[in-house]
């Protein structure tokens, strides 16, 4: 999917390969990976140089919106998505309409992988939930570089491990939960975990999911969430302004998980 062309942005796109020169949205756009202020130590930013340099070759940097779909469950494989910034919700939904959101990727991450290297149809649909910047790899273009590159190639296998550990764990949290609360206190220190690791104290979240797409990632409705959350703030187990959440109990929330 291409991105969308705002204000000064000059797009060229041809069979999903697309070029940005300018940079929209208010992001910071990187096109070389080897001078990348975004790079971090993850997948593809830390690769050795020649690796490096033989993915600059082939990846194509691209901005896009909050709410811009990048892949569909059930479309054929065109590529991956490595995500240089922002983040992007990963969802799946059945025949009846209903959805349920697995998790959310956010920079240093490799979307569709899983069906890039497989050759099967993606398994998830891939929407940003804020300016987004990523980088985009034809399939052909990724497999040669995996078969040349034994690092990245062992990097690939790892993402997926890693996937499938995060999989697993959320089936054990929405299966094996007892109640919709217990599910609901379970993402709320997620939350906080994730924070932690990013270097956060855990205690105060930036949080743009809506209610609705809270209770689809723990597998309830939109009007359970909301009367949870209410209740969660009168108990002063946890506070929410805006788009800040503020843990206030966390002892008491692991006592639901618990309980």
């Amino acid at each position: 999917m291409p991105p969308f062309p705002f204000g000064n942005t000059a797009v060229l796109e041809s069979h999903c390969e697309v070029v940005v020169a300018r940079a929209p949205f208010g992001l910071e756009i990187a096109d070389n990976c080897l001078n990348c202020s975004l790079r971090s130590d993850t997948f593809f930013c830390s690769l050795p140089k020649d690796a490096l340099q033989n993915f600059q070759t082939i990846a194509s940097p691209a901005a896009f919106p909050s709410d811009a779909v990048l892949f569909v469950e059930g479309q054929q494989p065109r590529g991956i998505y490595v995500l240089c910034s922002g983040k992007v919700k990963l969802s799946m939904g059945s025949a009846e309409g209903k959805v349920l959101i697995l998790r959310i990727a956010e920079a240093g991450e490799v979307l569709g992988i899983s069906a890039t290297v497989s050759g099967r149809p993606y398994d998830l649909t891939a929407e940003t939930l804020e300016p987004t910047q990523a980088n985009f790899v034809r399939r052909d273009d990724f497999l040669r570089f995996l078969q040349k590159h034994s690092t990245a190639c062992f990097r690939a296998a790892q993402q997926l491990s890693d996937k499938y550990d995060v999989a697993c764990r959320e089936i054990r949290s929405l299966g094996l939960s007892h109640s919709a609360a217990e599910k609901l206190a379970m993402f709320l220190l997620q939350l906080a975990a994730r924070d932690v690791a990013r270097g956060g104290k855990g205690n105060r979240i930036r949080v743009t999911l809506t209610h609705e797409e809270i209770a689809q990632m723990i597998g309830t409705s939109r009007e359970t969430v909301t009367r949870l959350l209410t209740e969660l703030r009168r108990k002063q187990f946890i506070g929410w302004k805006g788009s800040i959440l503020e843990i206030r109990n966390k002892t008491a929330l692991q006592a639901l998980v618990g309980s």
